[in-house]
């Protein structure tokens, strides 16, 4: 087994459960934090770490019966770290003073640290106090550091040394999957499985059931304690019952089955030893063998490549080559990279095999003769020898035969060029096209086919690259010279051919070109002087069939006074229209004299003397028409002038009429003089007023549909529009309804509060005295003015409620009708839910419930049948049965409930 120092063991315990001294040590201030032990685990810790105290002390003759009792004066204690080290420690206290226990203790604690196990905020004072939480973790820390921490498989760590112990030994088992040291134990097949492995000859394992843990835990109990002196440290029912059996309980007792069984596990570790060995022998020579396998494979075939690079025989054509080329490319690529792969791969198997026979003391292993790394190596430095001549071969052949196909192939590009230019230029060269072409388009013939000169003169250049290629590759005695020599020569023969045509086609041009420049000159001064009279006419026409709109009789006699100057300037215009066709009747003259073909339009202008007299005809048909359309237009606008003099005659009187009937209302709402009925009559004398005068209304709008139906849109005799009258007129009518209401609900007001006439004149009077923008309402700052005018003492709070009541949907201002409910709230008598719950009680005869027959005894028929219909139940134990809840109902009645 493998020591452990001072620092592997302290990460041990931290690795373990929170650590010892996390768990149970260090953290007493968590536990007075709640931090407690879950009651099943900390009695299966009891009894776990009693019994495994007790398997060492009795060794001492002597034994514990209570873990947190037992250890307080450290003479235990001492003695039970005495028998599991086998060292002594100091000699203990014997006095039986706090401070002498207190001694003891730190004695222990002292040789536990001297052990390696570092003890973070454990004291001895806890120990003597009999604290069970520091207690219980103390012992875990002496179990851990002196039965589990030399546990080590395979080099790892104490507690998973012990659980991969477990996994080995129980692997065989069915039913039995040890993952931990908890829940995995539950069953009992764990423990039986451990016992069964070691000795079969105790348990029959076969019997055993998956169903029965409370047995099966029993059972290997029994077996361990009778023939294996394991103590009984777990109780069946504990561990079944608990959702997640205490670990460190399970880590004890499974610890005491690893020490039992320590004496089989040597036989096992030797023959693991030897499996050891023979493995490495194994692998050594089979890593032999490979060696030999991939060297005689790679020397094989370097033996065939070297005599296929050797070959220097050259192709005699590009593509034969290059096809050698590409098989070369394929060798490099293809072929030779696993190669290189597997020389590098032999080398590290061979310096991989050699390192393991060192470190197992093995001597080295030496190849069979030619196979050794060095021959391997210098067969290979052979190989790229040659390859690199090869490469260098292939090259120099491969730019020989490009060179001579270069050439092969920029002179047939250059011929195709050419060729390819040529094609139809000796067709275009002998054409007449010039005999019926315009004095425009032999001009163009002309700078054409100088273009043509300018790029014949170019291609020069091309026909002697083409000769010299030619010539170079018949000095490089190219194998198909022959067909080079024939195409030369059948492209310098068209080149002198197409020099002659060239030269004859421009003597032609300039010839045909004198002929037609006295027409050219007749047809430029057609174009100068139609372009500008199309012009005119263009416009003419347009101003003639222009669409107007006008609003006033002043804007259409500015326009007839337009249309008179424009037939003013007509027998100007007719003079330059004879002259123009005259022009045109020039160039028909000359063309006829001297025989030429005047083919196709004037090449100046695209428009035509037919075109000329077309127009001045539509000209002339226009002016009338253009008359009669202004006339026209005249009326319809005398037409008009009458509906808006007839308009805002009938508007001017109505608006203002409307006007005085709104400031005359307005007057009488804020009027304090006479009652609320007298106010009311006047208000309705009003309103039949505003109603007769309706018909008023209709003629005027009968006179503004007439006007829309005319587009007439302004009117320079009122400031008034049909908008503005129906806006006045619909506002009229809604503030002699508004202020009727208001009276009405005033005259409701004070009859139904009791308010005097004599009160409503001052609740008005106050309103109109802070109304200063006369509009019927108050802002909140004038209500306040005005509230305190009235004698309210009124803080921001008292205020803010008192608004919610006069404003309740936040306009911002308070209304005459609202200041006069306030103020009537505030000065009437008002009823309230304890009133009426008296009330009814009188009716019950003092009883809390009233009956159906009483209401309807008491109560008019319609009232009694709408308190029964919403009159809930009484619950009571006293009250009849049908008997009403009249309190509820009264406060519902209030918004204090439900109703």
């Amino acid at each position: 087994f493998i020591k452990m120092t001072a620092i592997e063991t302290q990460v041990q315990y931290s690795s373990y459960t929170m650590t010892t001294t996390e768990e149970y040590m260090t953290q007493e201030d968590s536990w007075d934090r709640d931090l407690l032990l879950d009651p099943a685990w900390e009695k299966q810790q009891r009894k776990t770490f009693t019994a495994w105290c007790n398997s060492h002390l009795r060794k001492a003759g002597t034994q514990i019966e209570n873990i947190e009792e037992d250890f307080r004066n450290g003479l235990k204690l001492m003695l039970l770290l005495e028998v599991i080290s086998g060292e002594r420690l100091p000699k203990p206290d014997k006095g039986k003073m706090r401070f002498h226990k207190i001694a003891n203790v730190n004695k222990a604690l002292d040789f536990i640290s001297s052990k390696g196990v570092k003890l973070v905020s454990i004291g001895a004072e806890e120990i003597v106090d009999g604290n069970v939480k520091m207690t219980l973790g103390m012992i875990w820390t002496i179990i851990l550091r002196f039965a589990i921490q030399d546990i080590s498989v395979e080099e790892t760590s104490a507690k998973e040394g012990l659980l991969l112990w477990c996994q080995r030994k129980t692997a065989p088992y069915r039913n039995v999957n040890v993952q931990n040291f908890h829940i995995s134990w539950k069953d009992g097949l764990a423990l039986c499985a451990l016992i069964h492995r070691h000795r079969p000859d105790l348990i029959d394992y076969s019997k055993l059931r998956k169903d029965d843990p409370i047995g099966n835990l029993n059972t290997a109990f029994e077996v361990a304690e009778k023939y294996l002196d394991i103590p009984k440290m777990l109780d069946a029912d504990d561990i079944v019952n608990t959702p997640k059996p205490d670990e460190k309980a399970i880590m004890t007792y499974v610890s005491c089955f690893y020490h039992a069984f320590a004496g089989a596990e040597q036989a096992e570790t030797a023959a693991n030893r030897i499996c050891k060995v023979l493995a490495v022998n194994q692998e050594n020579e089979k890593l032999m063998e490979e060696y030999e396998k991939l060297a005689s494979e790679l020397l094989e075939w370097i033996r065939r490549t070297i005599p296929w690079l050797e070959n220097r025989v050259a192709e005699q054509t590009m593509h034969a080559m290059q096809q050698k080329l590409e098989d070369f490319r394929d060798y490099r690529r293809v072929h030779k990279p696993p190669k290189v792969q597997e020389k590098c791969q032999l080398e590290i198997n061979f310096n991989t095999l050699q390192t393991k026979l060192r470190l197992s003391n093995r001597p080295a292993f030496m190849p069979s003769e030619g196979k050794m790394v060095s021959d391997i190596a210098n067969a290979w430095k052979g190989l790229e020898q040659v390859e690199k001549g090869y490469e260098e071969w292939l090259l120099t052949e491969i730019r020989r035969l490009e060179r001579l196909d270069h050439l092969a192939e920029k002179f047939k590009q250059k011929s195709t060029l050419h060729e390819s230019w040529t094609t139809g230029k000796e067709e275009l060269l002998s054409q007449k096209d010039y005999e019926s072409a315009s004095l425009m388009e032999i001009r163009a013939l002309m700078r054409k086919h100088e273009a043509f000169e300018s790029d014949l003169a170019a291609h020069q250049d091309r026909v002697e690259q083409i000769a010299a290629i030619a010539q170079e590759l018949n000095e490089l005695d190219y194998y198909d010279a022959a067909t080079i020599n024939a195409r030369c020569q059948g492209i310098c023969d068209q080149w002198d051919n197409l020099g002659t045509l060239t030269q004859k086609r421009r003597e032609s041009l300039e010839r045909v070109e004198k002929l037609w420049e006295t027409i050219d000159q007749l047809y430029l001064e057609f174009a100068k002087r139609a372009a500008p009279f199309n012009n005119w006419m263009d416009g003419a026409m347009e101003d003639l069939q222009d669409m107007f709109i006008v609003h006033s009789i002043e804007e259409i006699q500015s326009l007839i006074t337009a249309h008179d100057q424009f037939k003013a300037t007509l027998p100007e215009a007719d003079k330059e229209r004879m002259a123009i066709m005259g022009i045109h009747n020039e160039i028909l003259k000359i063309a006829q004299t001297y025989g030429i073909k005047v083919v196709g339009e004037n090449p100046y202008t695209v428009l035509s003397p037919q075109d000329i007299s077309n127009k001045w005809e539509a000209v002339k048909q226009l002016v009338p028409m253009r008359d009669q359309t202004l006339q026209e237009e005249v009326a319809r606008q005398q037409s008009n002038e009458r509906l808006r003099r007839q308009f805002g005659a009938q508007a001017n009187i109505i608006g203002p009429w409307i006007q005085t009937k709104m400031e005359e209302i307005s007057h009488v709402s804020i009027d304090i003089a006479g009652s609320l009925e007298e106010q009311m009559s006047n208000l309705k004398t009003y309103e039949q007023n505003i109603i007769n005068y309706k018909s008023n209304i209709d003629k005027l709008e009968g006179d503004h549909q007439l006007s829309q139906e005319g587009l007439i849109f302004d009117n320079k005799h009122t400031n008034y529009t049909m908008e503005h009258v129906r806006v006045g007129w619909e506002q009229l009518l809604t503030t002699i309804a508004r202020t009727i209401n208001e009276v009405e609900n005033q005259i409701l007001t004070r009859d139904a509060k009791g308010i005097s006439q004599e009160q409503l004149n001052e609740f008005r009077a106050s309103f109109n005295h802070f109304d200063r923008k006369r509009n019927g309402m108050m802002d909140p700052d004038d209500f306040r003015a005005c509230l305190i005018s009235m004698g309210y003492d009124l803080g921001e709070v008292e205020f803010a409620r008192i608004m919610t009541l006069v404003d309740p949907n936040n306009t911002g201002v308070v209304t005459f009708q609202a200041f006069i409910d306030f103020m009537t709230r505030e000065t009437a008598e008002t009823d309230t839910a304890e009133q009426v719950m008296a009330s009814f009680k009188i009716l019950a005869s003092d009883k809390m419930y009233i009956t159906v027959e009483e209401l309807r005894r008491e109560l008019p028929p319609e009232q009694a049948e709408y308190c029964i219909s919403r009159m809930t139940k009484y619950i009571g134990g006293d009250a009849p049965p049908g008997a009403l809840d009249y309190i509820s109902f009264s406060s519902a009645l209030y918004g204090e409930s439900d109703l």
